[in-house]
């Protein structure tokens, strides 16, 4: 196992975590943005959990990765909350 190993598991959850987004639908009834927010972020802890399972390397490589991984996926999940604060004004 090596580096690129870690760096192929980000770029494995990264798509995973795009196909999650795409395959939402809006909850109807709305829920409240916070809520939203707050599964979102639960998204987010779960695919860092079930990636952390899988990181190689010495822990400091591990914990880079994680959070090489955490900011991926919070920066691709903050146009999919501002697609729902959109979707709540426009009702």
């Amino acid at each position: 196992m090596t580096l690129q190993d870690n760096k192929d598991l980000i770029s494995k959850g990264i798509k995973e975590f795009n196909i999650l987004l795409d395959q939402q639908v809006f909850p109807d009834p709305p829920i409240p943005e916070e809520a939203m927010a707050t599964i979102v972020d639960d998204w987010v802890n779960l695919y860092i959990n079930y990636y952390k399972l899988q990181m190689t390397g010495e822990q400091q490589e591990q914990d880079q990765a994680l959070q090489e991984l955490r900011q991926e996926l919070t920066t691709l999940s903050a146009p999919f909350v501002d697609k729902y604060k959109a979707f709540l004004k426009s009702l």
